[in-house]
């Protein structure tokens, strides 16, 4: 069975968290756009203020929140198409428990 994301879970769930070059961070959504942007646009980051320093991501908080357990802090996906939030119960589980580990992150 192929899944398909709706609009609203390809806009307003978080997918991934990305490294920018001056070390914050941004949470995109499935279409590699801040979460709530819904365009086709090239989206410049900087020209809006949706970058944050996150406190305490190292390796190790990286492997938590990635889905997979990756320790890499330059991109870290939440989830991919084999767990997608949605399509089942234990994936919104392990999708919240992610989500509750970002969401104590102290921001700068």
């Amino acid at each position: 069975m192929i899944w398909r994301l709706t609009i609203s879970e390809q806009v307003f769930l978080p997918y991934c968290i990305e490294k920018q070059p001056d070390e914050r961070y941004i949470v995109l959504n499935k279409e590699y756009k801040p979460v709530g942007f819904k365009t086709r646009e090239h989206i410049k980051y900087e020209e809006y203020p949706i970058c944050v320093k996150l406190k305490s991501i190292g390796s190790a908080t990286a492997a938590k929140l990635s889905y997979k357990g990756d320790s890499n802090t330059d991109t870290i996906y939440l989830y991919n198409d084999g767990c997608v939030p949605t399509h089942s119960a234990e994936h919104m589980k392990n999708y919240l428990k992610r989500l509750e580990i970002l969401a104590k992150l102290k921001v700068d």
